[in-house]
């Protein structure tokens, strides 16, 4: 198969696609689609995760798997909703603590004169 481009693949934007959520993603497309996907992984980033979901989905619609429904244009979960700025308020931060200068906080250090 010759090297799809990536505009014409039928993930959008599959370069940004986290592995994780690309399971859910192929499984609606068709084996030729997968195939395409496939090749493209293949000539490009070639990871080996990617490429053995790919090729087990494939297998799994060459013994007769039906894609299922599922939008593989659906909204990335990167790019939902984001929280912006710290959780952390002056409520919730710790009280300031200098460690001491040598030993623990309650083994003072010795004089070098009272050592034997």
């Amino acid at each position: 198969m010759a090297d799809p481009g990536r505009s014409t693949l039928p993930l959008p934007d599959y370069d940004h696609l986290p592995i994780g959520g690309l399971g859910s993603r192929v499984r609606s497309l068709t084996s030729d689609q997968v195939e395409e996907v496939l090749a493209y992984e293949r000539s490009h980033a070639d990871r080996r995760p990617v490429t053995e979901l790919l090729t087990s989905r494939l297998e799994q619609l060459r013994a007769g798997a039906e894609p299922t429904s599922g939008d593989p244009g659906a909204m990335r979960p990167e790019t939902g909703a984001r929280r912006t700025g710290s959780p952390v308020s002056p409520a919730t931060s710790p009280e300031p603590m200098s460690p001491p200068p040598h030993g623990t906080p309650d083994q003072r250090g010795k004089p070098k004169g009272d050592r034997t």
